[in-house]
């Protein structure tokens, strides 16, 4: 049996529709600025209801990493890292890393965004090391 396919809602079918073609979006309050993930029907900071899909860099930091040596369900190859990540522009969401070897992946990592198709209309966003980070502050 393969992995769970996100099924689209209207509140997140932007962000589906950037990640295939390349691009991260998150959610921006237009009132109080807050950017936010995951998509809500209000900004989790001021409860406003207007607010909008705005394009993110995909790169940030790794807050917090877990390695998951049990699949939370059928398709998903194990061990993995998942870790929230903080990005750069705002927001924080939680994802994979694929940085080779699990045990790789630290707090404080430069990662950047790295989408993979899944199916025809669905692409995953998945975080890699950010080695143009690495090289620049190294210089």
């Amino acid at each position: 049996m393969s992995r769970p396919v996100p099924v689209p809602t209207p509140l997140s079918r932007p962000f589906w529709d950037a990640a295939g073609r390349g691009d991260l979006v998150v959610p921006c309050c237009t009132s109080c600025g807050l950017r936010f993930f995951v998509p809500e029907p209000a900004c989790p900071g001021c409860m406003s209801r207007d607010w909008r899909y705005v394009p993110s860099t995909g790169r940030g930091t790794v807050y917090s990493v877990t390695v998951v040596h049990r699949a939370p369900g059928p398709g998903f190859d194990t061990p993995f890292a998942l870790a929230v990540i903080d990005l750069d522009d705002g927001a924080t969401l939680l994802s994979h890393v694929d940085a080779g070897d699990p045990d790789n992946v630290v707090i404080g990592m430069r990662v950047r965004v790295d989408f993979r198709p899944y199916t025809d209309e669905i692409a995953l966003p998945y975080f890699v090391p950010d080695t143009r980070h690495e090289r620049l502050t190294t210089e």
